[in-house]
């Protein structure tokens, strides 16, 4: 297949974009490449997607741009013609989207609408992007499912990746665009992003820094490993949205619809105490962890707990990695990369 797969300078957009040229599909990745955190790992990400497809017999474009940048995206779509557009690049980050909430308006509202626009002329077969376990927000019932309501997001960052997924159902319905939200729970691994809790950890820990722990370290998180994910926004790629024939508009599904569109989790849906993947912190460093505990920060939620039978019974999703078995090698590539 031929995939435009934008945010490819990212975490998750790089493994994507990895794994598309490993299995032999044609990849256009788009990024701005922005200084929301050290530029140089993203470079380094694309040296290594520039490698890869240097071995593979896949052809790769790299294109250095802005896609809230409406001229430049139709640009490109007016060069290719892509089979599937996986559209993972955005403004990450919930305690960012505290100081400087303009910035998710241009990436996440504006880029987004782009995204559709473009996907809608080309009449694109499949649009599948990224949202977030944040839109969960206030909820309290666990495990998380797609199949409850997400009106009450607790940040900013969450209802742009809530508005994402209502303008996406829009274009299904009007223009029968097929779409699949994914909402990514607690995502981690090798090459993953410097402003996340494994990264800071595993940085404070080796340097014998102390690390901090908001809610006094009572957190409970899903966290998900890298490998598991891509294998999840892959499955539901290859798997392109279809109407729900059981769709009942008198009790509407918020996963499903009439309209070509879903929404799934991807979680590990085995959600660990903080403290605990702390501890297999240390035991990949061999290192004891100096902790400081403060209160829970505003926008922040206590647990996350990802429901995966919908994307499991759909694609057949099973997450594969333990925590253990993720963080050693989290811990292994960070020996290599940073030193």
């Amino acid at each position: 297949m031929h995939v435009l797969v934008t945010g490819n300078a990212g975490f998750i957009g790089f493994h994507v974009a990895k794994r598309l040229l490993e299995r032999g599909d044609s990849v256009v990745g788009i990024d701005v490449v922005n200084d929301y955190y050290d530029p140089a790992l993203k470079e380094a990400r694309l040296r290594v997607l520039d490698d890869v497809a240097g071995r593979s017999s896949a052809n790769y474009t790299f294109l250095r741009a802005d896609i809230a940048d409406r001229a430049t995206l139709d640009a490109c779509f007016a060069e290719h013609r892509f089979d599937r557009v996986i559209h993972l690049a955005a403004q990450a980050g919930v305690r960012y989207s505290l100081e400087n909430p303009r910035a998710y308006v241009d990436s996440n509202l504006v880029a987004f609408t782009n995204i559709l626009e473009a996907c809608r002329f080309a009449r694109t077969p499949h649009l599948v992007y990224a949202s977030t376990s944040s839109v969960y927000g206030g909820n309290t019932k666990m495990p998380f499912s797609e199949h409850d309501g997400v009106n009450h997001p607790l940040q900013f960052y969450a209802a742009t990746k809530r508005a994402n997924e209502l303008m996406a159902h829009s274009y299904s319905h009007l223009f029968r665009l097929p779409t699949t939200g994914l909402r990514f729970f607690t995502v981690y691994g090798p090459w993953g992003r410097p402003d996340m809790a494994p990264f800071l950890f595993t940085q404070n820990i080796f340097a014998g820094k102390p690390i901090t722990l908001f809610n006094n370290g009572e957190h409970m998180r899903d966290f998900t490993y890298i490998d598991d994910i891509v294998d999840g926004i892959l499955r539901a790629t290859d798997d392109i949205a279809c109407p729900n024939p059981t769709w009942d508009s008198d009790y509407p599904d918020p996963a499903t619809s009439n309209a070509p569109f879903r929404i799934f989790n991807i979680g590990n849906s085995k959600p660990v105490m903080l403290s605990d993947f702390i501890e297999a912190i240390e035991a990949a460093l061999n290192k004891k962890a100096i902790r400081e505990f403060l209160p829970m920060q505003p926008g922040d939620v206590p647990s996350t707990f990802a429901d995966v039978g919908f994307i499991a019974s759909s694609v057949g999703y099973r997450p594969q990695t333990s925590v253990g078995e993720g963080v050693a090698r989290f811990v292994q590539w960070y020996r290599e990369y940073v030193g």
